[in-house]
């Protein structure tokens, strides 16, 4: 019998000798095998190409980046200037110079009639927002000139205390003070600038504004005789002015001048 005709019949494409017919000795054919059919890789994706953006933005459009840094820095100021104004507003009024709008919201000003001792418990807290400094002594000067007050309450004169922004057991006094009961305040600083009658009734620790005086309501105001309207804590203080303040019953004659001690 054919020898080929034992080959299985499914082995019926052509035959490849899996090794040389030398390596089996006598010329044997070597055992046919059925070729491998290889699978086909699957198609490669191909991307499509893109298209490349060829025109240029348009000039301008493109910011430097130092133009954010700069409005980041000043977006960062308006901030912190922000936060620093509200702990002004909340915690500061001990150092934030006052006005004659608020003078008497400031601690120790007392809304009460007559006398008016001076009033040192809250000096110091009054000071700084008055803008008010200590002095060592009358060293220094460059403003030293006097004004008299009067205050009338039904015709009847109210003492200006002795020792009004003065402390005598710290050893200093203020730009704004009185040395003794006649009303005469002495203005001395170290530097020239203005004072006004508010931060003196602010230092005296005494309620003021255009119709009231510590407890007394309807109160009128002159300078130098003559009657005044508006707020008298704005009154900018000049030298030998003579102002009087009048509740109820005017006195005799209000007086339009002061005589001054010599050197005053």
């Amino acid at each position: 019998m054919n020898r080929r005709s034992q080959e299985p019949s499914l082995v019926k494409k052509r035959a490849r000798c899996e090794l040389p017919p030398q390596a089996l000795g006598g010329g044997y054919p070597c055992r046919a095998v059925a070729k491998k059919v290889r699978t086909p890789p699957p198609p490669r994706r191909v991307q499509a190409p893109q298209r490349r953006e060829t025109r240029r933005p348009p000039r301008g459009s493109q910011r430097s980046p130092w133009i954010y840094a700069v409005g980041g820095a000043l977006a960062a100021a308006v901030i912190a200037a922000a936060v620093v104004g509200i702990l002004v507003a909340s915690g500061g009024g001990s150092t934030t110079k006052a006005t004659a709008a608020n003078y008497n919201a400031l601690p120790g000003i007392r809304r009460t009639k007559a006398p008016w001792p001076p009033e040192y418990l809250y000096l110091a807290d009054r000071l700084a927002p008055l803008d008010l400094t200590t002095l060592g002594g009358h060293n220094g000067l460059v403003l030293h000139f006097h004004v008299h007050i009067d205050i009338f309450v039904n015709g009847k004169k109210v003492k200006i205390p002795a020792l009004v922004g003065i402390n005598v057991g710290a050893g200093w006094l203020t730009e704004l003070h009185t040395h003794d009961a006649r009303g005469v305040i002495h203005i001395e600083a170290q530097k020239s600038r203005d004072f006004t009658v508010g931060q003196f009734f602010s230092e005296w620790a005494v309620y003021l504004d255009s119709h009231s005086i510590g407890g007394y309501s309807g109160m009128r105001w002159y300078l130098n005789g003559k009657l005044q309207t508006g707020n008298p804590a704005t009154l900018v203080f000049k030298p030998h002015q003579e102002i009087a303040f009048v509740v109820g019953k005017a006195p005799a004659k209000i007086p339009s001048s002061y005589a001054f001690r010599a050197g005053e």
